[in-house]
């Protein structure tokens, strides 16, 4: 097997300022909006007493999600033994951090409260999962520079497997703890149900790749997209992860209708929901699943072209498909008793109504661009890039 050899990013430099600029605005943006949120109060937004999480919670879920997903690349070459991924597995390291630093960013200014983060992190309830998420946030970024420290570092080449395998069981345990946070509300029928973990860890591995090789495309890395094996080995992989999250979505649906206590929920999703219900036939299945997996399944066309389109169809549409489970669940209301119809005038047993607003939207865009400038930053002067393009078999 040739020897790998790693350099920063030293080519395609237009491009790199024109990508590095774009992002930067709208990081900047989006900081600016989390200081105008901070500053009138979230009367700015959509949200209210109803629906408390909002859309950059959505991008805060989808930035976790993926950040886990997308060290799948370096796990698949220490932990599975494939050796075409270690080439690309510095890179998958440092993305899996500055996507969770972009999600937790989100999260931290989404508050309203952003100092009373130093209390969730000295006075733990450990009956919350968010009090647990803590320890897997942290933990995972200090796996995964430990991991990155045995990839530089020659001596430790050894270790390299072994530390793979404990970041391999931290993300799959980190996501579990994502998807918990709503499979274990039991107030809410849109989420009361654990199948939302094995969504949730599909979702990652499905997104994480996507996200992976839609980077790699933007910068239009000849190692890369010069690699038809690793092309062929990644869209196979994306049928797979995709197909999973496929039939994950239908058992989830599938139980809920079957289900008398869930069973109106779903009529809302499904069918009686407006735009919810579009954003889930349309956005969430059709143009996140179904078109995707018809792109990576044809044979007409160049391949790089149907790969790079159905992984950000299938972004998109992931986002969508957590803007109806975070949103959608939301929306319905609660049911306080059984088989009874309840009124108030604090909208107990009504639809809430909710309209993301163009900072809701900013703050979203800057956490995911802030994770983007923050990786492209690091690969113009730290060696993550392979300066060959030859890939084992």
């Amino acid at each position: 097997m040739k020897r790998i050899t790693y350099t920063p990013l030293v080519y395609n430099c237009r491009l790199y300022w024109m990508l590095l600029a774009g992002f930067a605005i709208l990081t900047l943006n989006g900081l600016y909006f989390a200081w105008f949120m901070e500053h009138h109060g979230h009367w700015v937004t959509g949200m209210n007493n109803q629906i408390v999480w909002g859309l950059p919670h959505v991008f805060a879920i989808f930035l976790i999600v993926t950040a886990s997903g997308v060290l799948n690349i370096a796990s698949l070459s220490s932990v599975f033994g494939k050796p075409a991924y270690k080439v690309w597995a510095r890179l998958s390291g440092l993305l899996a951090i500055t996507l969770l630093a972009g999600g937790l960013m989100v999260l931290v200014l989404d508050l309203g409260r952003p100092d009373r983060l130093i209390i969730a992190m000295t006075h733990y309830n450990f009956k919350s999962i968010f009090a647990w998420n803590i320890f897997l946030y942290t933990g995972f970024v200090l796996v995964v520079v430990v991991y990155l420290w045995m990839m530089f570092e020659p001596k430790m080449a050894n270790k390299v497997n072994p530390v793979g395998r404990v970041a391999f069981v931290w993300r799959i345990i980190l996501t579990t703890g994502t998807g918990s946070i709503f499979g274990v509300i039991v107030a809410r029928q849109a989420y009361d149900t654990v199948i939302l973990v094995p969504l949730f860890i599909a979702m990652s591995l499905s997104l994480g790749a996507a996200f992976f090789v839609t980077y790699l495309f933007a910068l239009r890395q000849p190692a890369f997209t010069g690699d038809s094996d690793l092309l062929l080995k990644l869209r196979k992989l994306l049928i797979i992860f995709i197909c999973a999250v496929l039939l994950i979505t239908m058992i989830f649906h599938i139980t809920k209708v079957w289900d008398t206590a869930t069973r109106d929920y779903e009529r809302f999703i499904l069918l009686d929901g407006g735009l919810l219900t579009a954003l889930f036939w349309a956005g969430s299945l059709v143009l996140g699943m179904l078109a995707p997996l018809l792109l990576l399944s044809g044979t007409g066309g160049a391949a790089s072209s149907r790969i790079l389109s159905a992984c950000v169809l299938h972004i998109l549409g992931g986002l969508v498909h957590l803007y109806v489970i975070i949103i959608g669940g939301q929306a319905y209301p609660l049911v306080l008793f059984q088989n009874k119809e309840i009124s108030s005038s604090f909208y107990d047993g009504a639809i809430a109504g909710y309209c993301p607003t163009f900072a809701e939207l900013s703050l979203g865009l800057g956490g995911m661009s802030l994770a983007i400038v923050a990786s492209l930053l690091v690969i113009r002067v730290l060696p993550f890039l392979p300066e060959n393009s030859s890939s084992p078999d």
